[in-house]
């Protein structure tokens, strides 16, 4: 099985921003959401601190993942939401494990330096 790249963006939001802020990750899910290899996306808050928000979006490749962020729409509207994250952290990660109904499995590295599968 062939790992998906998945894009996470945090975001600091004022209170006053808050609304704002939710109607613009609800435009970018749905532009991102169109894209072909698009495989899911979340938009969410802390609970601990309502101010840090984040995106996720979930793509079935790297050129699934480059190719979302080509469309005219998309250079419009969610790059530079995306422009506005914190960097003080990577945005972009490879799954290597995954779970679904209570199995995990172990996904191929799409780097060089391929990982050894974990052992159970």
């Amino acid at each position: 099985m062939v790992a998906s790249v998945l894009l996470v963006c945090r975001f600091s939001v004022a209170a006053a921003d808050a609304s704002r802020f939710a109607s613009r990750a609800h435009r970018a899910l749905e532009l991102l959401g169109s894209a072909e290899g698009f495989i899911d996306g979340q938009a969410g808050r802390s609970v601990d601190d309502p101010q840090s928000w984040i995106l996720t979006a979930r793509f079935a490749s790297i050129d699934a993942y480059r190719r979302a962020l080509s469309p005219f729409e998309v250079r419009e509207h969610v790059i530079p939401l995306l422009s506005e994250a914190d960097t003080d952290a990577p945005s972009t990660y490879e799954t290597l494990l995954a779970t679904t109904d209570g199995i995990t499995t172990h996904h191929t590295s799409l780097l060089a330096d391929q990982l050894p599968p974990p052992s159970p």
